[in-house]
C-alpha cells in the first residue's frame, strides 16, 4: 500500500497557518487575563472613588468639585 503525501511546500504552508492560529489564539487568551484584571481593577477604582464621595459629602455636603482647582460648589436640591 502506497503511502500518499501532500507536497512540501503545502505542508509548510499548512504547519504555518496553524502555529499562527495556535498564536493568535494563545494571544486572545493573554488578552482575556488582562481584560479581566483590569475589569477587577475599574471594580476597585469605583469602589475608591465612592468612598472618596462619602467622605467629602459627609465633610462639605453634596457639591460639585472643580476638578481644576479644587473650589466647590452646592449642588441644590429637587426640592428647592
Amino acid at each position: 500500500m502506497e503511502i500518499k503525501k501532500i507536497k512540501d511546500d503545502q505542508l509548510e504552508k499548512v504547519v504555518d497557518q496553524q502555529n499562527r492560529l495556535n498564536q493568535l489564539l494563545n494571544n486572545i487568551g493573554v488578552l482575556e487575563v488582562q481584560k479581566n484584571n483590569l475589569t477587577s481593577d475599574v471594580k476597585r477604582l469605583a469602589e475608591e472613588i465612592e468612598n472618596t464621595k462619602k467622605e467629602l459629602e459627609e465633610e462639605y455636603g453634596t457639591v460639585n468639585i472643580n476638578l481644576k482647582d479644587g473650589t466647590i460648589t452646592p449642588i441644590e436640591s429637587k426640592n428647592e
